[in-house]
């Protein structure tokens, strides 16, 4: 078999594909890396995480959403928005980051091979390309695949009217009004970026509550906006099927036989892994009915030289997250020293507006294990830069240890969170304690002054207590 030999071949170039070339490469490893697509990044920059992120800033900037408390709620950018403006930025912000990892790829000498892959046997895969068939050799392969939208018999995808979640940008015209199917994290932010923008949103979720894995207090307070923004929300309610109306509007027949009408449907309940095409059975290697791929704590297959990482190995499923395990692999592919990296350190971001993010564990994680802890709580209302950008809505839960005041969660709702959560992050990677917020100053006025309110909330709850 004639074929092109590399140290590593790489199945994906998303960001756990990418992050584990250029870790092999940076190990003066000869890499290749296969994408699908006739550009890379994957579904993370092409249609999931980078178009999501900024359809939701451009929904923000064009409706005046932050400032609307400042100015009247009545204050916009832009009247009429369309699903062309929306689309505008997006395109743009796309093919700046499409540049951006090709150029990266391109400076650490990794060679980018565009086509379908299958592999032929445990250590040889055939890629399919628009320029003809190429094989390639490697003693080690990492897959990072990714995921696409799932699908149900129940739900007719016609891309239209009823579309998945990376169709979103495709719809011709905003829709006066909307269904979500589906209350995880996609179906839930895309909710809140079409209420945003004054459409009528049904949400249709099966389980009782949204985002169980969050802390239950932040997901009311999200629950809350929500309904503010005249979000309709079905909980414990499942869709036995979706018709499309001779008028263009579609109909979600619910199991509880409830009807739901609106002028358009996202279907958005989990993802699939995107395994179809690699002919794992040629490996050994099976994935579950998910689209799942089994690995160890190393993101090591069941077969030695073959490691899965990103979305493809399943939970958490977040880019970030994704582009450790990439790096993680590649070292320990090549066996190059111990990497270290702690999951329980991990943060996650969720971009609902407001957006959500937290580290560590939930009050509800903290009961169930019997630890002794206390809550402090900050509100932006409570520091200037909050009423200063007008989020006065917003809040910031600390959670720490009574006996060691170790800090043991940070939970954040409001405009920044994803940011300020890495102020925490830092203080539990080193082991803090909460009087590290005590005894800091931050800068006057900022959102991170809502540590020290949340530490001094928090303590003196604990005093009283004790008292």
């Amino acid at each position: 078999m004639s074929a092109a030999k590399y140290d590593l071949t790489v199945i994906g170039s998303g960001p756990s594909g990418q992050r584990a070339a250029v870790a092999a490469s940076k190990m003066k490893k000869r890499v290749a890396v296969v994408e699908s697509r006739s550009v890379v990044g994957g579904v993370c920059i092409n249609t999931g995480t980078i178009p999501s992120k900024t359809m939701r800033e451009a929904v923000l900037h064009l409706s005046g959403y932050n400032y609307r408390s400042v100015y009247g709620m009545n204050y916009r950018v832009k009247e009429k928005i369309t699903m062309a403006d929306l689309a505008f930025r997006v395109q743009a912000v796309i093919k700046t980051e499409v540049d951006v990892t090709e150029a990266q790829l391109s400076r650490n000498g990794i060679d980018v091979v565009h086509g379908i892959a299958h592999f032929i046997d445990p250590t040889h895969v055939k890629v399919e390309g628009p320029a003809g068939d190429t094989t390639l050799e490697s003693d080690r392969i990492i897959i990072a695949v990714g995921t696409r939208p799932s699908t149900s018999p129940k739900v007719p995808i016609n891309g239209r009217t009823i579309i998945n979640s990376d169709q979103v940008l495709d719809l011709p015209t905003l829709p006066r009004s909307l269904i979500v199917v589906g209350g995880g994290v996609i179906g839930v932010e895309y909710a809140c970026m079409f209420a945003t923008l004054g459409v009528r949103v049904t949400l249709i979720e099966k389980r009782a509550k949204l985002l169980e894995f969050a802390d239950q207090e932040i997901v009311e307070a999200l629950s809350y906006h929500l309904r503010d923004a005249r979000v309709t929300m079905r909980l414990g309610e499942e869709v036995e099927s979706v018709e499309e109306l001779p008028d263009g509007g579609v109909v979600a027949n619910l199991q509880s036989k409830k009807k739901v009408s609106g002028d358009a449907l996202l279907y958005a309940v989990g993802r699939q892994g995107a395994v179809d095409d690699l002919n794992l059975a040629a490996t050994g290697i099976e994935a579950d009915a998910r689209g799942r791929i089994p690995v160890d704590e190393h993101y090591q297959t069941k077969v030695e030289h073959i490691y899965a990482v990103g979305d493809v190995v399943g939970f958490p499923a977040l880019a970030s997250v994704s582009m450790e395990q990439g790096r993680i692999a590649a070292h320990r592919a090549f066996d190059d020293g111990e990497t270290t990296s702690n999951p329980s350190f991990y943060p996650y971001g969720i971009y609902t507006i407001p957006e959500i993010s937290f580290i560590g564990k939930t009050e509800e994680q903290l009961t169930d294990e019997d630890v002794p802890y206390e809550v402090g709580m900050a509100y932006y209302r409570e520091v200037a830069r909050g009423q200063i950008r007008g989020d006065t809505t917003g809040r910031l839960k600390l959670i720490f240890h009574r006996d060691t005041r170790k800090v043991l969660g940070v939970h954040i709702i409001g405009e920044g969170a994803s940011e300020l959560v890495h102020i925490g992050q830092a203080v539990m990677t080193f082991d803090g304690t909460v009087d590290y917020f005590v005894d800091t100053v931050f800068n006057y006025p900022t959102l991170a002054e809502c540590y020290k309110v949340a530490a001094f909330n928090g303590l003196g709850r604990m005093h009283r207590y004790q008292g």
